[in-house]
């Protein structure tokens, strides 16, 4: 694909020849819904880097003259807000040194907007290496990769700062083969903070529970990255991140990989994977070290990894490489009435309240949500019923009592639908009754396939209803009336 035709595939993005002093646009090597990633060659120093051009574009777009021009008054504060918190990650960034770190070269401001110029990473991220090479994916390859990924982790803690957004597609294996963990993503979470009643985004499977909360910060410390790089290693391991933390809190399906025991990897590994994946905070390892401790795998410098075996070498038809992606399909949404996800734009989030911080038991929570792209959403072992697709007409065969309710082999399911039941309050699918029963923590579930559902939740005072449209896998957790 030509430089050109890259451009035409991100919207606003600058053509190809665009100077900035001595630095000139190449290509794009990325982009998404909060900015554009370019390649560039710097005329002064004779070298290829990387600039990042902040640029939200749900919020703005480039006009003519190549500024850029707000799509309404109204999203000048959220602009100026991510704009703000894009400048202060480039300046955080430069104040480390460390070779696993994004390092910015060069920090700028025109056509209303800001630049980051950084080095340029050859080579590609987590993700697209497990995409494409799964089987080279093993216990030596794993601990081949962590010692740099850890210090450079523990370089940020040690400075007082978190990451906060570890995931796949966050980490870079470079052609040398030492991992490069990318930047923050600070203004995408800043817009989510200020946006639709202080949202924020998160990555489905890969947040911990307090990263839910409304006093997040001042629950939130290394253990906080540590479940995310529990997240990754268990994805690594298994194909698939941990079920979400906060559907975790309604029912907790997350099947410990020491009692698995997937093939290839060691026992200290999956433990440490598991203990990192504690829902409460003090569970988990405290420190880098201490998870490093658990995989008897000491925080070591990145010159071990220099010169890896040749069997971790990248292959040549692996994807370009990206600075930035933006981040999985955004696994839930709070919202008085449930809607489908977009797989294009991450989707947000509103802060949950400080009861969702009681984890491994009854799950408080007031909201709406939905969970997409989530990766375990089957039934449980324990439940079996039947429930209807849109256009079941009311002579369909009322279902069987239990919590959870499965779709005939003809309907494939799609979603789990929990939703809030008390007892004595009796469930309605598309006008066919559900025998529907909550779980421990208050919840009953619906294992639906795709189509159109009315949910009505009948109590003694009254019929509370919602609309429900299934058209993608996920998991979703309504409140009929709420």
């Amino acid at each position: 694909m030509s430089a050109n035709e890259k451009t035409r595939n991100v919207p606003s993005a600058l053509p190809a020849g665009h100077r900035f002093n001595e630095f000139e646009i190449k290509e794009v090597i990325g982009g998404g819904g909060f900015g554009i990633v370019y390649r560039a060659w710097d005329h002064l120093l004779e070298r290829t880097i990387a600039i990042k051009e902040y640029l939200p574009i749900s919020l703005a777009s480039r006009g003519e003259d190549l500024e850029i021009v707000l799509r309404g008054e109204r999203y000048q504060k959220l602009f100026a807000a991510g704009l703000n918190s894009f400048i202060r990650e480039a300046r955080l960034l430069a104040r480390f040194n460390h070779p696993g770190l994004l390092h910015v070269l060069r920090f700028w401001e025109e056509n209303g907007t800001a630049y980051m110029g950084t080095l340029y990473y050859s080579g590609t991220t987590l993700k697209a290496w497990q995409s494409a090479r799964p089987e080279s994916i093993d216990d030596a390859w794993i601990r081949q990769l962590l010692p740099p990924l850890f210090g450079a982790i523990n370089t940020l803690h040690q400075g007082g700062f978190l990451h906060r957004d570890i995931s796949l597609d966050n980490i870079q294996i470079q052609d040398n083969q030492l991992p490069v963990l990318l930047d923050f993503g600070s203004a995408r979470k800043e817009i989510g903070n200020l946006s639709d009643q202080t949202e924020i985004m998160l990555k489905p499977g890969y947040a911990p529970i307090e990263q839910y909360s409304e006093e997040s910060d001042s629950d939130q410390g290394p253990w906080t990255d540590i479940y995310a790089l529990g997240a990754v290693l268990h994805t690594l391991v298994t194909g698939a991140p941990p079920p979400v933390s906060v559907v975790r809190c309604i029912e907790d399906r997350y099947q410990p990989l020491t009692q698995l025991r997937p093939a290839g990897f060691s026992l200290s590994l999956l433990n440490a994977i598991d203990r990192a994946l504690m829902m409460k905070p003090q569970d988990r390892p405290q420190s880098i070290d201490e998870l490093a401790a658990l995989i008897e795998l000491p925080v070591s410098t990145v010159e071990e990894l220099v010169s890896a075996p040749s069997h971790l070498r990248l292959a040549e038809d692996m994807p370009e490489p990206l600075l930035e992606a933006d981040p999985e399909p955004v696994a839930v949404i709070i919202n008085p009435v449930a809607r489908p996800v977009s797989t294009d734009i991450p989707v947000r989030l509103r802060k949950l309240s400080k009861p969702l911080l009681i984890v491994c038991g009854v799950a408080v929570v007031a909201v709406v949500a939905l969970v997409s792209m989530l990766s375990q959403g089957g039934p449980t072992e324990h439940a079996e019923q039947s429930a209807f697709p849109s256009g079941t007409t009311s002579s369909s065969p009322a279902v069987s009592a239990s919590a959870t309710a499965s779709v005939p082999h003809s309907a494939p399911m799609l979603a789990t639908v929990y939703l809030r039941l008390a007892r004595g309050e009796t469930v309605t699918l598309n006008g066919t009754p559900v025998e529907v029963k909550p779980n421990n923590s208050g919840y009953a579930s619906l294992n639906l396939a795709a189509g159109q559902y009315k949910i009505e939740v009948h109590s003694s005072d009254g019929v509370h209803a919602q609309q429900v449209e299934i058209n993608r896998a996920g998991t979703w957790l309504i409140n009929p009336g709420g």
